[in-house]
């Protein structure tokens, strides 16, 4: 089977878990635990923290994996939570019975969770990027490759301020 490749692929993969319940306030201290954190190192934080909210959070993750490996064909060992939030979502009212015939009532709220996982291998080799480096490091038309500081004799002044290079003034 051949796998078509698109010219400018997409770099992310997401997971979204609807009407979990447990508060949003519970949730986000789990997941202001692994965001930007490597994938692996993310399911041995979730499988250790002692919190209700790690579990549906590491089924989460565990998808966005599955989604990110089955339809985009990425390697699990390049991933890393680029975005990871929690929203409010519905609240479920119950009434509770009490003494003297009265009821009370009961807010359960729910959340909304979403787990982006990013690919750092394509995203480093992204063509934006390419091209803004493109200049200093390499030049794809001539034989050997560099570029000649007389072709482009100010981008090195401009490589500390866009890039964080080396600045050579004159």
């Amino acid at each position: 089977m051949i796998k078509k490749i698109k010219k400018h692929p997409s770099t992310e993969v997401y997971a979204l878990g609807q009407h979990i319940c447990m508060s949003p306030h519970k949730a986000r201290r789990v997941i202001d635990q692994i965001r930007g954190r490597s994938y692996y190192e993310t399911l041995v934080i979730l499988k250790l923290m002692p919190y209700r909210a790690c579990y549906p959070i590491f089924d989460l993750v565990y998808s966005a994996a599955a989604n990110a490996r089955h339809n985009m064909g990425f390697n699990e060992a390049d991933l890393v939570i680029s975005k990871a939030e929690v929203n409010q979502s519905t609240t479920v009212k119950k009434l509770k019975p009490r003494a003297r015939g009265r009821s009370y009532p009961i807010k359960r709220p729910t959340c909304s969770i979403t787990i982006v996982l990013k690919d750092t291998l394509l995203s480093e080799f992204s063509s934006d990027k390419l091209k803004r480096y493109q200049y200093n490091i390499l030049d794809l038309n001539k034989p050997d490759g560099w570029i000649t500081k007389e072709k482009y004799p100010d981008m090195t002044s401009y490589d500390m301020y866009k890039n964080g290079g080396l600045w050579d003034k004159k």
